[in-house]
């Protein structure tokens, strides 16, 4: 039986701050890293930090490679890609991210 995916509505656009990460609850209680790079650019990606094994993700910071963007893990410093979940330092390590999008003014996170 496959599931059906559906949009989540998260929070306001404006609840947000540019260039920070929030932690959010699903509703399958997997917990996400959101990050507002612009007004109109928010990614999500799991909080879960694979190498400290803990959530925190959220609290990283955002950073630039070359034109991609991604977040710094707090603890040991992996750099996690926003748009993939992909590790910079270690290409056996990825996290989960999730297709995100801004509709009347909502932050919404397909989840499946």
């Amino acid at each position: 039986m496959k599931v059906k995916s559906q949009w989540q509505t998260i929070c306001h656009k404006d609840d947000l701050v540019t260039h920070s990460g929030v932690c959010a609850l699903l509703e399958n209680n997997q917990q996400i890293a959101l990050f507002k790079i612009n007004e109109d650019e928010v990614y999500a990606i799991s909080n879960w930090d694979p190498i400290g094994n803990a959530n925190v993700l959220y609290r990283g910071i955002i950073g630039d490679d070359n034109g991609e963007l991604f977040v710094a893990s707090p603890l040991y410093k992996q750099r996690f890609l926003l748009n993939t979940g992909k590790c910079l330092d270690d290409e056996t390590l990825a996290v989960n991210n999730y297709d995100i999008r801004i509709y009347e003014e909502q932050v919404q996170v397909l989840v499946a």
